[in-house]
């Protein structure tokens, strides 16, 4: 009798549960709700403010598609030869935004060595090739009609009398005057080709 007493009052009391909504102590309600509404907020303000396109860093710079590029001896743009050359390619870069690199002759400094290096510039897709030192310029001297759409520049103090039509050669004998004649030419083509 006593069991089915219990029995009664439990099943009295679950019912009179089923109604009834519970409410944590000291908790209200509506600070849950208010909690999700911030949440929503600034994901919105986040969303309104976030910047629409990436802008470049202010230091750096965007380059055209257009390029120089200098075959140097092993010492690369440190050698004596090469240095004013790469000089006046950076200024004109700098005014251009086209871009300029170098490649190093390893090996054997032969204008045979380094014609290879002058075939891979020339595929790589440099818009003018130049070369500076021995070995790069005899390799260009001698190379240059096997590429007829290459423009190239040979900095040499040989000047044999010969022309061919895509090639300048400076025989300046300063390296300032080297690096101002540079400058120049490769202004010129990278300025065009940007266009």
């Amino acid at each position: 009798m006593l069991g089915g007493r219990v029995n009664k009052q439990l099943r009295g009391a679950a019912k009179a549960g089923q109604g009834s909504s519970r409410r944590l102590p000291g908790r209200p309600s509506w600070w849950l709700g208010g909690g999700a509404g911030v949440l929503v907020l600034a994901g919105l303000v986040a969303w309104l403010l976030w910047p629409e396109d990436e802008r470049p860093d202010p230091r750096s710079r965007v380059y055209t598609e257009a390029s120089a590029c200098l075959l140097t001896p092993a010492q690369g743009i440190t050698d004596p030869s090469a240095a004013p050359v790469w000089a006046g390619m950076q200024q004109a870069s700098e005014q251009t935004l086209g871009k300029v690199s170098f490649l190093e002759v390893d090996g054997p400094q032969t204008a045979q060595n380094a014609s290879t290096f002058l075939g891979t510039l020339v595929s790589g897709g440099c818009d003018v090739v130049l070369a500076a030192g021995s070995a790069p310029s005899a390799a260009m001297l001698q190379g240059a009609a096997q590429f007829p759409g290459a423009k190239f520049i040979a900095i040499t103090t040989v000047d044999d009398g010969k022309t061919q039509a895509n090639l300048v050669k400076v025989t300046e004998a300063t390296p300032e005057r080297v690096t101002s004649r540079v400058h120049d030419l490769v202004e010129e083509v990278l300025s065009a080709e940007s266009d």
